[in-house]
């Protein structure tokens, strides 16, 4: 309220003009009372899907308790995988924006808790004034104003609520970037050590082709093998060592996306990463939790339901600005025409106000903000659905492919043990002239592709188990105040 307009001081008001403001007050809040209050809106958790007992991939354990997720990457047993993951959840970008999203969030529902509360300012003014031939006049001005608006049907109260709600789903979207970043870096790792593992592989598999290629040279010199079987196994070697320049190639990628991942430029992890380490493997094995518990495990999903939240206590807002509000309000200060005398008690100046407002005619626009609030709430429900459907199918999906991989890991190393028997005979017996250079050359092309896949199984396995624990929402400790962003 601004002290410069003369407000009349209650104390001083004739009856009359007392007594009628008495009546607008009471008139109005009568008016109030008897309208509607803002309409009771479903549930905040929406039509939520089905979810099952237990997961239809896994074994039920009963009587087992879940394994603890909120460090998973430590069951790995890798040291270099456990230092990654620290060093990414300190200083990759995405997690400092997230902690700078949920600082604002934060300090966006102080604003909206100051703004319900009664507010008081200061001010004051000096004025110099002159018209026509008359003498200047001075006048200064100082005191305070003080307002206040009662919360009578809830719009405010819902207001911070949406806000309270953002904050909370911005902890949990902080926290689900932590559950992603692990994830990724994980992830990231396991395909590092997967590719060296195929690249020495390649490179045993070059050092044997060439042990034949000179073989077969003997042979040729010798006249007891022909230039055909030169020529092959000059083009065996070649395709072996075409293979190494790619690997060597997504290596370096690797490192490079490691690296942007822990908040450093590419190359930093290059003598770091550049020693050849087997695939981090995976425990041999996890107790699931219950679906239910998954989903409260997850923190996309409780960002789901804060979403809700948020957006529910807007209709309620929405709807509330369809009714009178009331504004009380007062200023107590001096004013003077001379600084010596703007302490006296005769410059003091005293004002109360009541107000009130209520919408008339809008051309329903009060209630088309309603009804735009409610389809947000309703997109909001159905966001928390599709996350919960997805929540699970993520679960399910890690489950299968572990399995699947599983097995095809014990195939492939079956098939890897008697490839490398095979390829031995046959160089034994080529070197004893009882069979021809195809087999040789067959038998070593088996053996590279059996063991290259199951180096590419063996990543793949612990990648499924590092899917499966972000699929749990491991990664994060729900129900516990999120880390701020350092100042």
């Amino acid at each position: 309220m601004n002290n410069r307009i003369p407000f009349p001081v209650a104390a001083r008001q004739p009856p009359l003009r007392r007594v009628s403001l008495a009546a607008v007050l009471a008139l109005s809040l009568s008016a109030c009372a008897h309208l509607s209050s803002p309409p009771d809106h479903a549930d905040s958790s929406g039509a939520l899907p089905v979810v099952p007992p237990q997961w239809t991939a896994a074994p039920a354990a009963e009587g087992m308790a879940a394994t603890t997720l909120t460090q998973w990457w430590q069951r790995f047993n890798d040291p270099s995988l456990t230092t990654l993951v620290t060093q990414a959840l300190q200083a990759n970008p995405g997690v400092r924006s997230a902690q700078a999203a949920l600082l604002q969030a934060r300090a966006q529902r102080d604003v909206q808790q100051a703004n319900n509360g009664p507010s008081l300012s200061a001010s004051g003014s000096a004025q110099r004034s002159r018209s026509g031939s008359a003498d200047a006049s001075s006048r200064f001005q100082a005191g305070f104003d003080a307002s206040w608006e009662p919360d009578i049907f809830g719009g405010n109260r819902a207001r911070l609520d949406a806000s309270e709600a953002e904050a909370r789903a911005s902890e949990t979207s902080l926290a689900d970037v932590q559950v992603s970043l692990a994830a990724e870096v994980a992830a990231s790792l396991i395909e590092l050590r997967g590719l060296q593992s195929r690249l020495d592989i390649a490179q045993r598999n070059l050092a044997a082709q060439s042990e034949t290629l000179q073989i077969t040279r003997w042979r040729v010199q010798a006249g007891l093998a022909s230039s055909l079987d030169l020529e092959q196994a000059i083009a065996a070697q070649a395709q072996t060592q075409a293979q190494i320049p790619a690997l060597q190639t997504s290596l370096a990628q690797s490192r490079n996306a490691l690296s942007v991942l822990t908040g450093q430029a590419p190359g930093a992890l290059d003598a770091t990463l550049g020693a050849v380490a087997p695939v981090p493997q995976p425990p041999a094995d996890i107790a699931l939790s219950l679906p239910a518990e998954t989903l409260h495990q997850r923190p996309d999903v409780r960002t789901a339901e804060h979403r809700i939240s948020a957006a529910l206590a807007r209709v309620t807002a929405a709807d509330a600005a369809r009714y009178p509000s009331i504004r009380l309000g007062g200023s107590l200060g001096l004013s003077a025409l001379t600084l010596g005398t703007l302490t006296d008690g005769a410059s003091v100046v005293r004002s109360l106000l009541a107000s009130v407002s209520a919408p008339l005619l809008d051309g329903g626009a009060a209630k088309a903000q309603v009804r735009a609030q409610e389809a947000a709430l309703e997109q909001a429900r159905a966001s928390y659905a599709s996350t919960v459907l997805t929540a699970l199918q993520d679960v399910e999906d890690a489950l299968v492919a572990i399995q699947g991989d599983r097995e095809r890991l014990a195939r492939l190393q079956t098939a890897a043990e008697a490839a490398v028997n095979a390829e031995l005979l046959a160089r034994q017996r080529y070197q004893s002239g009882l069979i021809d250079f195809r087999t040789v050359l067959d038998t070593q092309r088996t053996l590279l592709s059996a063991q290259d896949s199951v180096a590419s199984a063996q990543a793949s396995l612990a990648t499924g188990h590092v899917r499966l624990y972000k699929a749990l929402g491991g990664g994060w400790t729900p129900d516990t105040a999120a880390p701020s962003a350092a100042r």
